[in-house]
């Protein structure tokens, strides 16, 4: 089986205390971007030479340069394994594990939620392959272990996240972009989640998130407010000069998605690059981009 999962950007940011355990409370709103996907096959039959533990891994397009135990979608299925261990040795048994390929093309460190989209279809993917029958509910704990947004992915419709971004609540018709044009710049940098909340001091925000939402988009930009954004653009000026062309192609709020380095426009209207924009924010600089309608 194949399964296209897909990113998130970040509707606001707030990140609240620092928790005993070493995470950090916050409150955001996790947005869907559908049309910017991995793809994730699963199969029964991985050749014993090259499997380890009931499962085969390999990869392409983005170079995936972390050890294969380390990688989301091989821990995905050990927190399976390890809830399941009879099933799977009969299923390794039976067909000789599981080879699990994965096609790379959203950006890593970017803010976008990509390896724990990939984590959450070889969950779910599981789940269907072994006959598991476990709801999303029932898969939720097991998400958790696995990434503070990974849960999320679960759901997929645009819901608010507290906790660790575990918790979650529908929004209903809040914060509706139905119809917007969303459009995505990353530039040649990335910055890691522990990187970024060496930054923060964590704080109450002056509005409440659920407020500020309920407001029309022309009204978010000063109020939608991503913790990150201000000490990350700081330590990288790019992230404000991306900020700010994207204002000036039209956007009716720009901000940075999760710890970043992506940040995003929303527009009315499908917007248009200058030539200088397109120079600038070009692959052969190293930037990746993407634009589609939501």
């Amino acid at each position: 089986m194949i399964r296209f999962p897909h990113c998130k950007i970040n509707l606001g940011l707030h990140i609240t205390a620092r928790r005993e355990d070493g995470f950090h409370e916050i409150e955001t709103l996790f947005y869907p971007v559908r049309g910017l996907c991995d793809a994730v096959e699963l199969l029964g039959g991985a050749a014993e030479e090259d499997s380890c533990r009931g499962v085969a891994f390999s990869a392409s397009g983005l170079t995936v340069d972390c050890p294969e135990e380390k990688n989301l979608c091989v821990k995905a299925f050990r927190v399976l394994q390890e809830a399941f261990p009879e099933r799977f040795e009969a299923f390794e048994r039976e067909q000789g594990g599981v080879r699990i390929h994965l096609h790379k093309h959203i950006p890593f460190g970017a803010g976008l939620g990509g390896g724990s989209a990939d984590a959450t279809a070889v969950l779910s993917g599981l789940n269907e392959l072994l006959s598991l029958g476990l709801t999303p509910d029932e898969l939720a704990p097991m998400a958790g272990r696995l990434g503070s947004d990974t849960v999320f992915f679960l759901y997929d419709p645009p819901m608010i996240g507290t906790g660790r971004g575990e918790r979650l609540e529908p929004v209903g018709e809040m914060a509706d972009l139905r119809g917007w044009w969303l459009g995505l710049v990353k530039p040649p940098v990335g910055v890691s989640t522990a990187e970024a909340y060496s930054l923060i001091t964590p704080r109450l925000p002056e509005e409440p998130l659920r407020e500020i939402l309920r407001r029309p988009v022309e009204q978010w930009r000063g109020r939608l407010v991503n913790d990150f954004q201000e000490p990350l653009e700081r330590r990288l000026p790019v992230l404000r000069e991306i900020r700010e062309a994207l204002y000036d192609s039209g956007a009716v709020y720009a901000a940075l998605s999760g710890s970043g380095s992506t940040v995003f426009g929303l527009f009315r209207e499908r917007p248009t690059r200058s030539a200088e924009q397109s120079r600038r924010f070009a692959p052969q600089a190293g930037y990746f981009t993407h634009l589609e309608q939501l």
